[in-house]
């Protein structure tokens, strides 16, 4: 099943930015991603556009608005909240505190940046086919 919407990324290190959207062309070049540089570029994405986006891949410390900044956020405004999108942390900044915090928030996952290109292909895989496979409100929102 195709994805039912873009994913973003959001990452304020644009080398892990390029990674990221190197490794989704890899998994499937038909993916569809927008890249932010920090939350709040994010969330004003998510507030203006009629899209439905199918995932959330944000890292934890970024410039201006952090990612657990953006959840938050995007937990209190009504509008984003009732979109369901699933929301994941990939980070390099994993402590017990952020996971925990994080967790807090209802987000639906939080993984280490893996260090090679496959084990991230892996890791990206299986997020992005465990939310294909799921039952989940935004699958059904063709954009």
């Amino acid at each position: 099943m195709p994805l039912s919407g873009p994913i973003l990324i959001i990452d304020n290190d644009l080398e892990d930015q390029g990674f990221i959207t190197t490794v989704l062309h890899q998994i499937d070049p038909a993916i569809h991603f927008h890249c932010f540089y920090n939350g709040q570029d994010a969330l004003d994405y998510l507030v203006k556009t009629t899209e439905h986006p199918f995932l959330i891949i944000c890292d934890v410390h970024m410039q201006g608005m952090s990612g657990l900044e953006l959840r938050k956020s995007i937990n209190d405004n009504e509008q984003l909240r009732k979109k369901s999108i699933p929301f994941v942390f990939l980070s390099d900044y994993a402590t017990e505190k952020n996971v925990n915090e994080a967790y807090d928030m209802t987000v639906q996952g939080f993984f280490e940046k893996a260090n090679t290109q496959q084990d991230l292909q892996h890791q990206l895989h299986l997020i992005i086919n465990y939310w294909k496979s799921c039952l989940h409100p935004n699958r059904y929102f063709i954009s």
